[in-house]
């Protein structure tokens, strides 16, 4: 007993806004929109981590406001911005919006090649550091194990933020620092 049946209709609308499908319809999340957003939320705290990460995002916004993008560039990043549901209130405010800044910092460094202050010469003295002690441990432990390392970690983070240094400068005379 099976019976098939045939309907012939169409579908014009999808099931959450009855617009028609052929209509592109984004309504994306403004940079002027999130600055507004963090500044409100800048003003409504009274904890200072949390406003370091709402000043660092307003760093940026402003930053990014100043450059000249075309249409498409800056429909990308509001498109991003409206990807982490940044006007949703979460339980922990300070670690849901620290993510979302990384996740956007990451976005712009890999989209645009814009990093912030300070990037190279951090990400410098971090590598430097790793490898120092590496060196420190291998090289340097003919003498005492714990000087080895001190030594190797101090040069390696002084060869890391020197080189990190020149880095930040290039990037910055290239205009590619917010």
């Amino acid at each position: 007993f099976t019976h098939i049946y045939l309907v012939n209709f169409k579908l014009r609308c999808n099931n959450f806004c009855f617009v028609p499908l052929t209509k592109k319809t984004l309504i994306n999340m403004t940079l002027l929109e999130a600055y507004n957003l963090f500044e409100s939320l800048k003003t409504e705290t009274t904890k200072k981590s949390e406003i370091k990460v709402y000043e660092k995002f307003l760093h940026i916004l402003s930053g990014l406001k100043i450059r000249e993008f075309s249409e498409n560039e800056t429909q990308s990043i509001e498109t991003e911005l409206d990807s982490f549901n940044l006007s949703s209130i979460p339980e922990n405010r300070k670690k849901y919006f620290k993510k979302a800044l990384s996740k956007f910092e990451k976005y712009l460094r890999d989209t645009f090649s814009l990093t912030t202050k300070r990037y190279y010469t951090e990400l410098g003295i971090v590598l430097g550091a790793s490898f120092g002690i590496l060196f420190g441990v291998v090289f340097l432990s003919s003498w005492e194990r714990s000087m080895g390392i001190s030594l190797g970690l101090i040069i390696g983070s002084g060869i890391g933020g020197a080189i990190g240094r020149s880095m930040d400068a290039k990037a910055k005379s290239a205009g590619r620092v917010i």
